[in-house]
């Protein structure tokens, strides 16, 4: 077996694009609206999509600024 190494440069790694001030305000603001969608949903419908009631308020608590990891910035 060979074990194939090699030294990746930065240009190996997709650069993330950076979002302008527009379009992170709307990113920001559809999580918001997300997260309020969330908090209304009732028990059965948190079991459905796996998620306990604890879990939707941590999450719907989270504030305008506080954006999901996969977002780059």
């Amino acid at each position: 077996m060979t074990l194939a190494t090699s030294t990746c440069t930065t240009s190996c790694h997709s650069a993330k694009p950076q979002l302008s001030l527009t379009a992170r305000l709307r990113l920001h603001m559809a999580a918001w609206r997300q997260r309020r969608q969330l908090a209304r949903l009732d028990d059965r419908a948190l079991k459905d999509i796996g998620v306990t009631r604890a879990q939707a308020d941590a999450e719907a608590r989270g504030g305008l600024w506080k954006a999901p990891d996969h977002w780059s910035f």
